[in-house]
């Protein structure tokens, strides 16, 4: 999914050029046409994900500087491009001081257009990604700092926000990488808890006779080594959170005391002579079936009902590809930061075979192969050659045959910062043959299935877009490309076992 730009401005002429040159540069775009149209939008219930803003500043009614205050008094961060005929020196620097983060003078080039809006979100990208670290060092990390947009994460964001609210235990389940401790600060940071401790155990990283210990706590002398008291980490999280990481990995005789804390609200200590009360919110977390566990004899069937109060299970990037071009320009305007680098994107072709790898390490793999590429490129833009996983990957969507019927394809820019990703390299020349190779006239499913390809290459993978430009459901097309056997494409079969 490409980054989504607000246009605001009240000259109907004006407003349809800009909204080209957007689109022409490979954004999505919403259009309205006064400054009090363009607040509504920014702050309804149901708004729409905007990444940057263009804004007039001459308009009747609200105009742009009021715009910009009351984008302001909302606390929403978010890139602002502002834009008027007339260019003096006092419209710069008020604009600039009410926070525009650019300043352009009708009428603007697409060029400088396109570099106004690619610094924009670069920057934006950045400030997200520090203020994301500071929020998840303070423990004060909450939903809005998930970067997401795939409607495969729309349940389960809604379910996470609900449980925020309670005390109730929730059992998060996921593969690698798909950020379930990410989920896990964000539930206590949503939460009447935020301003208490959240503190988080990975239970498959400590030793079985250390268990015990290190969740319960020992008295000085229990045991040969205990030097000193030390109190555990449920005392540690009292009032706070406990998150409970990996959680099937935990050794039986573990679970028999977890079990009997839950149940009591209270904790002893290893060598201990009476129970510690506690109050822990538990969120747990597995990357394994935690059922499957319970069916097999290592995971305690009472513990499991305990702690599976709310389950929500995380989708693999594989099944939420719409996420990946946020992701990418997020880690990509971290790691240039971190690493003093001036890159400022990454080639087309690059973020097209990016854009096919089914990810088995999820967001840890896709955010150290972009750390590794920024380390290691020589030049100002990442491309095939800095992605070394790229290179023994096969892709078929560009073998597409040749026959009568022309279609003409949608140019695309040379370099995409993490905003337009296609899902494979557009061809030269897209064509549709009737005929198979011994002269018989081919099926329609097989001229269906090549149809299907070639739109999401000519739509650069918004699949939303190449489903209302076939007149299909997403549904519809997801099925289509299983049955296909399309590789790299996580389609709602993929979804739903996730």
């Amino acid at each position: 999914m490409a980054a989504s730009i607000l246009i605001a401005d009240d000259d109907a002429v004006a407003r349809r050029l800009v909204e080209n040159m957007v689109q022409k540069c490979g954004y999505e775009t919403i259009v309205v046409d006064s400054g009090d149209a363009a607040i509504a939008t920014l702050t309804a219930p149901d708004a729409p994900a905007i990444d940057a803003v263009i804004l007039d500043l001459v308009m009747p009614g609200l105009d742009g500087m009021g715009v910009l205050a009351k984008i302001r008094e909302a606390g929403l961060s978010l890139p602002v491009i502002v834009q008027t005929a007339h260019g003096g020196i006092d419209n710069v620097i008020s604009a600039m001081r009410a926070g525009a983060a650019d300043f352009v003078v009708k009428p603007v080039g697409v060029e400088r257009l396109q570099v106004s809006l690619r610094n924009a979100l670069n920057t934006s990208a950045l400030k997200g990604e520090l203020q994301r670290i500071r929020h998840s060092r303070e423990g004060r990390l909450t939903f809005s700092d998930i970067i997401t947009r795939a409607e495969a994460m729309t349940g389960v964001m809604r379910a996470a926000q609900k449980a925020a609210n309670s005390s109730i235990p929730v059992l998060i389940e996921g593969e690698s990488g798909v950020g379930k401790e990410m989920f896990a600060r964000a539930i206590h940071g949503s939460g009447e808890r935020k301003a208490k401790p959240f503190v988080a155990v990975n239970c498959g990283a400590i030793p079985d006779n250390l268990v015990e210990s290190i969740l319960f706590g020992h008295e000085k002398g229990a045991f040969t080594g205990a030097t000193e008291r030390h109190m555990g980490k449920f005392v540690e999280a009292h009032g706070g959170t406990l998150f409970l990481d990996e959680v099937s990995e935990l050794p039986l005789t573990a679970q028999v005391k977890l079990l009997r804390a839950l149940q009591e609200g209270a904790v002893e200590a290893v060598g201990g002579r009476k129970p510690v009360k506690v109050d822990v919110r538990i969120v747990s977390a597995t990357n394994r079936k935690l059922l499957e566990r319970v069916k097999q004899g290592h995971f305690r069937e009472d513990l499991f009902y305990r702690l599976h109060v709310l389950p929500l299970t995380i989708p693999s990037l594989r099944a939420r590809r719409e996420d990946i071009p946020h992701l990418l320009r997020h880690f990509l305007a971290r790691f240039a930061a971190e690493e003093n680098r001036s890159i400022t994107g990454i080639s087309g072709e690059a973020m097209a075979q990016l854009a096919q790898l089914d990810w088995p390490g999820n967001i840890r793999q896709l955010e150290n192969a972009v750390y590794r590429a920024v380390v290691m490129s020589d030049g100002d833009q990442l491309g095939l050659g800095d992605f070394p996983l790229l290179a023994s990957q096969p892709h078929p969507l560009t073998d597409i045959p040749t026959a009568p019927l022309m279609l003409e394809p949608a140019a695309t820019p040379s370099v995409i910062s993490g905003n337009e990703i296609p899902i494979a390299p557009l061809p030269v020349v897209g064509t549709l043959a009737m005929l198979t190779a011994t002269g018989d006239v081919r099926s329609l499913e097989d001229m269906e299935n090549e149809i299907i390809r070639f739109a999401i290459s000519h739509y650069r993978g918004q699949m939303s877009e190449v489903a209302r430009r076939l007149r299909i459901g997403r549904s519809t097309l997801y099925r289509k490309l299983d049955e296909a056997g399309v590789p790299g494409h996580g389609g709602k079969s993929g979804e739903e076992t996730h």
